[in-house]
């Protein structure tokens, strides 16, 4: 049993093994974490992890659209235990069980929940003595309506606004945002004084989409890659139930090719952020299930 979780259900497909330990080694562990305390807009991503888990129950093995099958091993090993109200506190809960996985020789996929949860596992990935590379060495690429840049959000540092703010500080080799249409002024021009963060908005998805797949094809092939993914990068049209939803976003077809582009890349981690519907069977949590999938079908 997988220390600070527990198992409300399992993602489709995924392997049955109650014990880290017997879980083979090199592969993919999912974990939940249904917190969403800091949520300044809409409520309820606490929700997401249950209701894109049982959204993935609606696909095939086969993926037709790339051709393949799921082929990868890759466990689900529940939800870890949260403490409402207290983001340090469930981002060090999280840190601790990603670091366990990480030990064990599993790669972490976390189902969220809102974004400030993608700090714990990064941090426990840049941690881990049982990687050969460092943060300086990772390249981080997150996909998102918003920059998340922010020093400081409602008086709050630690929260779903200030975590890539948060995530720059831990020295990453790069920070590649795709699809952002929404920034403050600070955020704005803290960006223009970096090196190490590259921005791509909305509308360079649409009109020079091979700029994006360029800069990712530019990173090394042996360097550490992290994917983070807020569901409201996605246009409203495909995402209505997210925290912050913002008009004018990419569409789901945008997704699969960044996601094609990073199955050949060295992929240590991803995270899927902000669904916020407690429906079984809303589009938001089916498409952000099929995003989960199309994942699991690419990567190695």
């Amino acid at each position: 049993m997988l220390f600070n979780t527990y198992k409300p259900w399992k993602f489709a497909f995924s392997q049955e093994s109650d014990n880290i330990e017997e879980a083979e080694e090199n592969n993919w562990g999912i974990i939940g974490v249904p917190f969403d305390s800091t949520s300044s807009y809409g409520p309820g991503s606490r929700f997401g992890p249950t209701t894109v888990r049982e959204a993935s129950y609606s696909f095939e093995k086969y993926n037709i659209n790339f051709n393949k099958d799921i082929n990868i091993v890759f466990y689900d090993f529940g939800n870890t235990n949260v403490v409402y109200g207290n983001c340090k506190k469930t981002l060090a809960i999280l840190e601790e069980t990603i670091s366990e996985l990480i030990a064990n020789n599993i790669k972490p996929i976390v189902i969220g929940g809102e974004h400030s949860i993608s700090l714990a596992p990064i941090k426990a990935l840049a941690k881990s003595t049982a990687n050969d590379y460092n943060i300086e060495d990772m390249t981080i690429i997150h996909l998102d309506a918003h920059m998340d840049l922010i020093a400081e959000y409602q008086g709050e540092k630690c929260s779903h606004a200030t975590v890539m703010k948060r995530v720059h500080e831990l020295n990453p080799k790069e920070i590649i945002e795709i699809g952002i249409r929404s920034s403050s002024r600070e955020e704005k021009e803290f960006v223009e004084t970096q090196d190490n963060i590259a921005i791509f908005t909305t509308k360079d998805t649409k009109e020079r989409f091979e700029a994006i797949e360029e800069k990712i094809k530019k990173i090394k092939n042996k360097d550490p890659i992290y994917l983070s993914i807020d569901i409201d990068v996605l246009d409203p049209l495909y995402a209505p139930e997210v925290g912050n939803p913002i008009p004018n976003g990419i569409s789901p077809n945008t997704i699969e090719k960044i996601l094609e582009i990073l199955s050949k890349k060295n992929m240590t981690g991803f995270d899927l952020m902000e669904v916020a519907t407690n429906r079984l069977g809303d589009s938001t949590a089916v498409t952000a299930s099929k995003i989960v999938y199309d994942f699991l079908t690419l990567i190695k």
